[in-house]
């Protein structure tokens, strides 16, 4: 056997938490906006099921803040240490500028992160996926969904 696959690495390349090895996203490319987001319902190796309950996803908003904010901080301090701030010219506007169009652009990989690590949060590695089930909730987003409606009397 392969060993167990690096946590960081699996993070990174946005494979299941479950088995880190599935893919999450159906298409590699983050920046294909139309598919940017999309995902199987399920992994192909170990039928995890991705969006554990209906609106799963809200909470990747606030992940998605945290990394923005930590990516404009990285990038002031590496502003700072290499070219510096002053008050008798526009470097700071300059880093404004340049920060919020590296912002935009690199969005929709934000994105995607945001999802891998919100699902991290909840799904925890297993060795043995093969043999035991997959992390659930209480319900499904499946039953949710494909519930009948009873008719009004």
């Amino acid at each position: 056997m392969a060993g167990k696959p690096g946590y960081l690495w699996s993070l990174y390349t946005m494979k299941c938490p479950h088995c880190r090895k599935g893919p999450m996203f159906t298409d590699p490319n983050p920046w294909h906006l139309k598919k940017m987001l999309s995902m199987p319902a399920r992994c192909q190796e170990c039928a995890q099921l991705f969006e554990l309950e209906v609106g799963f996803w809200y909470g990747t908003a606030y992940v998605s803040y945290a990394i923005s904010v930590l990516f404009c901080g990285l990038s002031f301090f590496i502003w700072w240490l290499t070219i510096g701030f002053s008050l008798t010219d526009q470097r700071f506007f300059w880093w404004m500028g340049i920060n919020g169009v590296l912002l935009i652009l690199l969005q929709p990989w934000f994105m995607r992160f945001s999802r891998v690590i919100w699902l991290y949060f909840f799904v925890t590695y297993d060795e043995n996926y093969k043999v035991n089930a997959p992390k659930t909730f209480d319900y499904s987003s499946e039953a949710f969904f494909l519930k009948e409606e009873k008719p009004l009397k």
